[in-house]
């Protein structure tokens, strides 16, 4: 019968979808792909160069599986995404233009399930899909908008950190449209139902997005006029928490176990928080008190504070425990290994990323972790085979460009060096300094003549599309 239940809930779904709007080409009149993209990319550039960035591959690599599970079935899944992580302890998540979506560690930790969590990514995927930015930009006249790079500041401010988007803002002639920068309650509803839609069809407890509003509507009359972060760029009702809850009391009930990807990194995140010597006395306080959902997580966390203590011996005592469990997750994998390397033991390291490269060879993290470690063994030329290798699987990858650049400069390759730097800098949205790299390779003149004649090709590409830009 639980089936049966399941199967007809599933089958009634794309109904949802049917009560939206037609989106048609308006949105695009006044705000089109090109555009959208290119003020994506704006937005980008200043998020990587935020500190407040957390580059953290493990976590960015969760996030992304995460929203890609849920972006494969939704109904409009056609756009490519980016999920990125802000080391901001509020609770806040937003979508920007060009498929960009942002997720506080405050969100990752006080989500108290993982369907909490996919609830609220699911919402985000949600204002990309429905255009609501271009929408937005569209209802508006052409003329009342600013310069692209002060919209870019502007939504970046008043997405990423409502408390700091005023000051932020105040600077630029993007200050007059901050308010026109919230979504609109009809916004807001398209997002939970497409969400809710995204949630169930993931495998997720459709209850995690009604729990999550539950919970941010205390917190609303709990911090008064302080509330939590998410609830000032995403305007909550009555009608929306209503309408969850209706939804999700008429879903059969299934009870979803949180993965263990989403333990580990809430116990990494744990691990990096206060001093050192804090992260550690609350990671072995945690397993001593049996305070955890899961002990694998817990040791995990354990030994990446201690990693992070540098007390390598005692790291490694609990890498040994964490490797006794079979099958051993990547991000164990990588960690087991990253100790090694930490420690000085660099023959462990190599033997440890080679067996987690081979277990896992699409984790990423191990062979960002794999190049480095060949590369301090001297061992450029093997680093070079390999970043060669997961470059031509993954081109757009800025890190294993600038691991790149690391190989070929440590092999004396200078052309070769600039132009993977230049590579790397164009993939974080900032192409002037692309074109200074490429540049100074191109000056630097070492490369053969086919090298030279890329290289001169890709500034050359690389000057129309910064022209473009500037003209915006």
């Amino acid at each position: 019968m639980l089936r049966t239940l399941l199967a007809l809930a599933l089958a009634i779904q794309p109904v949802f979808a049917a009560d939206l709007p037609d989106l048609g080409e308006v949105s695009r009149q006044y705000f089109s792909d090109q555009e959208e993209q290119t003020l994506g990319r704006a937005i980008m550039r200043d998020v990587y160069a935020d500190p407040r960035y957390l580059d953290d591959p493990e976590i960015e690599t969760y996030l992304n599986q995460l929203g890609y599970k849920l972006v494969s079935v939704s109904t409009r899944n056609q756009r490519e995404f980016n999920f990125f992580v802000v080391d901001d302890p509020s609770i806040n998540a937003f979508a920007m233009p060009g498929g960009n979506i942002g997720v506080h560690t405050g969100l990752l930790l006080t989500a108290q399930s993982e369907s909490e969590l996919a609830s609220v990514v699911g919402h985000e995927i949600a204002h990309v899909t429905q255009n609501h930015i271009a929408r937005m930009i569209a209802s508006q006249s052409q003329s009342q908008w600013p310069t692209m790079a002060a919209l870019a500041l502007a939504l970046l401010a008043a997405r990423s950190n409502p408390n700091v988007a005023s000051a932020a803002i105040a600077s630029t002639q993007a200050y007059s449209i901050q308010n026109q920068l919230n979504y609109s309650r009809d916004y807001e509803r398209e997002a939970d139902r497409l969400g809710y839609e995204m949630l169930t069809r993931g495998g997720y407890d459709p209850r995690g997005m009604s729990v999550f509003f539950n919970r941010l509507e205390r917190a609303n009359r709990f911090y008064d006029s302080s509330a939590p972060a998410y609830l000032r760029t995403h305007p909550l009702t009555t009608d929306r928490i209503s309408d969850m809850q209706s939804r999700s009391e008429t879903a059969p009930y299934q009870q979803v176990a949180d993965s263990l990807d989403f333990q580990l990194v809430r116990a990494r995140l744990r691990a990096q928080e206060n001093s050192p010597a804090d992260a550690v006395l609350a990671a072995r306080n945690a397993l001593k008190d049996k305070r955890y959902s899961s002990e694998t997580a817990a040791r995990y966390g354990l030994a990446t504070a201690l990693v992070r203590a540098r007390q390598f011996k005692e790291a490694e005592a609990e890498v040994q425990k964490l490797l006794s469990g079979k099958p051993t997750h990547p991000m164990i994998q990588r960690l087991a290994a990253h100790t090694a390397l930490a420690a000085g033991t660099s023959a462990l390291a190599l033997q440890r990323y080679q067996a987690g490269s081979e277990a896992h060879p699409g984790y990423r993290p191990l062979q960002y972790g794999h190049i480095e470690a060949l590369l301090a063994a001297g061992r450029s030329q093997d680093a070079l085979t390999r970043v060669d290798r997961q470059l031509a699987l993954y081109p757009l990858d800025r890190r294993l460009w600038r691991l790149a650049a690391q190989t070929h400069a440590q092999l004396g390759h200078r052309l070769l060096s600039h132009r993977a730097q230049a590579e790397a800098s164009a993939l974080s949205g900032n192409l002037v300094a692309a074109i200074e790299q490429i540049s100074l390779g191109i000056k630097v003149g070492d490369g053969s003549f086919h090298e030279m004649s890329a290289a001169e090709a890709r500034r050359r590409e690389w000057q129309e599309a910064e022209k473009s830009q500037r003209k915006n």
